[in-house]
């Protein structure tokens, strides 16, 4: 999430207009509005490669892979955000007051990135979490072939899975794998600082 605009309290209707007149995606919460960081090159690849994968997965079912640019509605928390990617099986269900955001996703999709990946993990993750039809929560790291997949089991619980390097992932509500090396082919991937061993300490 970006930096809030402005501190005051802003009405969904007002979000709409701001979202109308710029070419800029925002994410609005509980009447305060997010400016929403460009992507980078390998943000973007990533993003593309992992909804053909969802693509692949679908094949001919009543389900559309999406990009970015939809968005999600979450009505039990006030929250409009854009997901990397998302997954609508059947028809789409519109929010009230946004006929172009939807509020029936079965799988979405997060793309990790250094200044996002705790508000993906933690803050959104909890919105994501009160709508009823999502099923599979997936993230997608930049720095390591790493793809994390939350599936929604039957007593409603969150149940965690990942693949690395040669390795696939489970996404249960489509009853398919995301191949790793499918996704991350041919992609340079950024260093994780966070990662790097402390300096050595010569005796």
């Amino acid at each position: 999430m970006g930096n809030a605009a402005e501190q005051t309290v802003v009405s969904y209707e007002a979000y709409l207009a701001l979202e109308r007149a710029t070419d800029q995606k925002h994410e609005w919460l509980d009447g305060q509005v997010y400016a929403m960081a460009g992507g980078t090159p390998l943000h973007a690849a990533l993003s593309a490669r992992i909804q053909i994968e969802l693509g692949r997965i679908l094949g001919d079912r009543p389900c559309v892979p999406y990009s970015s640019d939809l968005k999600i509605r979450v009505p039990k928390t006030k929250l409009a955000t854009y997901a990397d990617a998302a997954v609508v099986c059947g028809e789409s269900r519109r929010d009230d007051e946004d006929r172009n955001a939807v509020t029936n996703p079965i799988v979405l999709v997060e793309v990790l990135s250094d200044s996002t990946e705790r508000w993906d993990r933690n803050g959104k993750f909890r919105h994501y979490r009160k709508l009823e039809s999502l099923r599979d929560y997936v993230l997608v790291s930049q720095h390591e072939r790493l793809i994390e997949v939350y599936s929604r089991d039957a007593e409603g619980r969150w149940v965690l899975s990942e693949a690395g390097e040669g390795e696939a992932v489970r996404v249960s509500s489509l009853e398919g794998n995301i191949e790793v090396d499918r996704v991350y082919r041919g992609i340079a991937l950024d260093p994780d600082p966070s990662s790097a061993r402390p300096n050595r300490v010569d005796r």
